[in-house]
């Protein structure tokens, strides 16, 4: 499986089956290689993975993340060869251990440390399993401990929220041969008010959340930075903004540092496919 240059990522939760298929049509017309979607309260991953794969004809699909405490190993093992058997290998598992307030509050589990959580899942999904390490999975890494993690275990790492120094230090770590998948979310808007609030929309459910906050303060962000909504200097950086060149010169940034492949996350009004298209368009040669 190639994932690549360029992919999308993309909120799919908001989308309902017409609009889902308007956004593959799209993303796979402007040539982009590969689709990633999350999971939060909305679709359940791997539904929405046979559904995203079923319309589409060569795109790669992978979950951004699925979340660990959603299934069972054995579940998530079924789920990823199934997809792959039945639609020509174009699904990759992004794993992630998600954040307490979607463990504990939403689902009813209880949190564990995020290294040995995500060990022993990748235990339970490869053990004793010819070939394993070949499959398709990848897993939200942030830290150096996840990262050396996802280098051990898997074929590389969905670094999200991050900036081109991040991706710099996990290339580092992963070295050549693993895949560097990194988010970048990406506002086609040459007023700096309008993208920043944009983004600060955007932004606001993630500025409460521990493992976000913990990897900017590494990054060199102060918690000034994270404080009410976020100081221009970080809302630069998380939100690429600007006509297409200016945005495509910090895409081109994460390359430089070492991504092998970059997806875009457009962050626009709620519901305005118009500017989702545009931006699509605008950064498909990127």
């Amino acid at each position: 499986m190639q994932l690549g240059r360029l992919g999308v990522w993309y909120s799919t939760d908001r989308l309902n089956a017409a609009q889902l298929k308007d956004l593959l049509r799209s993303v796979e017309a402007h040539g982009y290689t590969a689709l990633w979607y999350p999971e939060s309260r909305g679709y359940e991953s791997f539904s929405l993975a046979s559904f995203l794969l079923a319309n589409s004809q060569r795109l790669v699909i992978g979950s951004s993340i699925a979340n660990i405490y959603a299934r069972d190993p054995f579940s998530a093992r079924r789920g990823m060869l199934t997809l792959n058997g039945l639609y020509g290998d174009r699904f990759v598992l992004g794993l992630g251990v998600s954040h307490v307030p979607m463990v504990e509050g939403l689902r009813g589990h209880r949190y564990e440390k995020p290294i040995p959580a995500m060990r022993a899942y990748l235990d339970g999904i490869t053990k004793d399993q010819e070939g394993a390490q070949d499959w398709p999975i990848v897993i939200a890494a942030l830290g150096p401990k996840m990262l050396a993690l996802a280098t051990e275990r898997t074929r590389g790492a969905v670094p999200y929220n991050v900036t081109p120094e991040h991706t710099r230090q996990a290339a580092a770590i992963l070295g050549p041969s693993k895949w560097l998948a990194v988010e970048q979310k990406v506002c086609l808007e040459t007023d700096p008010a309008r993208a920043r609030a944009l983004g600060r929309k955007e932004l606001a459910h993630y500025l409460v959340l521990t493992n976000y906050r913990n990897n900017w303060l590494r990054l060199g962000f102060t918690e000034a930075d994270l404080a009410d909504g976020g100081s221009d200097r970080f809302i630069d950086a998380m939100v690429l903004h600007g006509d297409a060149e200016t945005i495509k010169h910090g895409l081109r940034a994460h390359f430089d540092a070492g991504a092998t492949h970059v997806c875009i996350q457009p962050v626009h009004e709620d519901g305005d496919f118009a500017a989702r298209e545009r931006t699509l368009a605008a950064l498909a040669d990127t």
